[in-house]
């Protein structure tokens, strides 16, 4: 058999993955809801203006990066858990690929930044990195099976939040417990066995760091497409959309690739503007450590709080921490963007075996990301992002528990992508 010519290989390396039938067509949006977009404009922009006002410029043009990110992650419905699942269960990699593109994208702008150091407000950028051990390990695991009870991450958590969805609530409820545990008894487990952090940049530089993870997520992108064309599984599922291009960005659903590069530039934007990579669950241990302090607690004596770094985050204004600005503006953000798209519904009547699985999801999740140092955005993202080992890992480690969480699922009533389904 004669082997197909260069450019004909590259024709089918670049042409859409195989699935066993197409995507559905989208279905047209729904009006605009009109309450709840003036409730979450609104809201929008007076808190943004008392941040500004109260806490200074920096403190706000976080929280408009927020809003930003909640907005991106909203219209694109760019979903991490979604994309571990739908490999693992049915291998369909659209999704993991997607993550390659916002991971390139967030590598390339963090060695520009960090390379550079270049930082505005008089911040130093500096990589996101973590120790290399059985918390970062078990924190993955851990972590991943509570996406897949929990029905989100944690960006995905805060923007379905925003956007009315019930059920999320009590996941973000008990993600908020589980993270304020883990801090509170964090002498149980912080002297786990650990290896010294490992960032590529300290021992090839920061191009050489760059060209290594491109060239990692390039191999990513060939392997899930090669996977793909052995299980020829179902299409991703569509999501309502506008017709017209400028609907379609102000209303309508985006490309997952338009998502990955808006939430990268934004993300990088975060790094510029505060120094530190986008993140999203030491908030979490922050409200849950405000919300015991304010009923009678002391958290200011757990040895959490006592760490460097943790002891000012304590002792500040919510309103000025910046992961809790960011966290904030994206369930704004995405609350504005759902209005719009007229999605925006509280969701009553949660069967109750769904709402122990999104209480434990969280749990699992908080939990897991505070023995990790982080989650899908901080660990994950910003680890690859910098070049640090723990990235990888984590990552890795992840897969496993999102295959240990698919085997959980069906205990809680909750359904798994089949090979003969019509989406996944």
């Amino acid at each position: 058999m004669t082997a197909a010519p260069p450019h004909a290989q590259a024709t089918v390396r670049l042409s859409p993955a195989r699935t066993s039938r197409p995507a559905p067509p989208a279905p047209p949006l729904r009006p605009v809801r009109k309450g709840p977009l003036a409730v979450s404009a609104l809201a929008s922009v007076a808190l943004t203006a008392y941040v500004w006002t109260t806490h200074g410029a920096r403190p706000g043009v976080l929280l408009l990066l927020g809003l930003g990110l909640g907005v991106g992650l909203f219209h694109s419905r760019f979903g991490f858990t979604s994309a571990w699942r739908q490999l693992v269960a049915v291998g369909n990699g659209t999704g993991l690929r997607a993550h390659t593109l916002l991971l390139g994208t967030t590598a390339t702008l963090f060695a520009l930044v960090i390379g550079t150091g270049t930082g505005l407000f008089g911040s130093t950028p500096a990589p996101s990195s973590g120790p290399l051990g059985i918390g970062l390990l078990l924190g993955a695991v851990l972590f991943a099976v509570g996406m897949q009870l929990g029905g989100a991450c944690a960006s995905g958590t805060l923007y379905v939040v925003g956007s009315g969805q019930s059920t999320l609530l009590l996941t973000l409820g008990g993600f908020i417990g589980g993270a304020t545990l883990a801090a509170w008894q964090f002498d149980l487990w912080k002297d786990l066995p650990a290896l010294e952090p490992v960032v590529l940049a300290d021992h090839i530089g920061w191009f050489g760091s760059w060209a290594v993870t491109i060239a990692a997520l390039a191999l990513i992108v060939l392997v899930t497409r090669r996977i793909q064309a052995r299980r020829n599984p179902p299409p991703v599922d569509t999501v309502p959309s506008a017709r017209g291009a400028l609907a379609r960005v102000v209303r309508g659903s985006w490309p997952p690739a338009a998502g990955a590069l808006v939430l990268a530039v934004l993300g990088g934007a975060v790094l510029l503007v505060s120094g530190g990579a986008w993140g999203v669950t030491s908030a979490f241990s922050l409200w849950g450590s405000e919300l015991i302090g304010a009923l009678g607690g002391h958290p200011e004596n757990w040895t959490w709080w006592q760490r460097p770094g943790n002891a000012e985050m304590l002792a500040g204004p919510v309103l000025a921490d910046r992961t809790s600005l960011t966290d904030i503006g994206i369930m704004l953000g995405a609350a504005v963007a759902a209005s719009l798209g007229g999605t925006w519904a509280l969701h009553r009547n949660i069967p109750w075996r769904t709402a122990v699985a999104a209480v434990l999801g969280g749990v699992l999740m908080g939990i897991g990301a505070r023995l990790a140092g982080g989650c899908n955005i901080g660990a994950y993202l910003a680890g690859i992002a910098s070049g640090s080992l723990h990235g990888w890992l984590w990552g890795a480690f992840a897969l496993g528990g999102t295959w240990i969480g698919l085997k959980l699922r069906p205990l809680f009533g909750l359904g798994n992508p089949k090979p003969g389904d019509g989406v996944c």
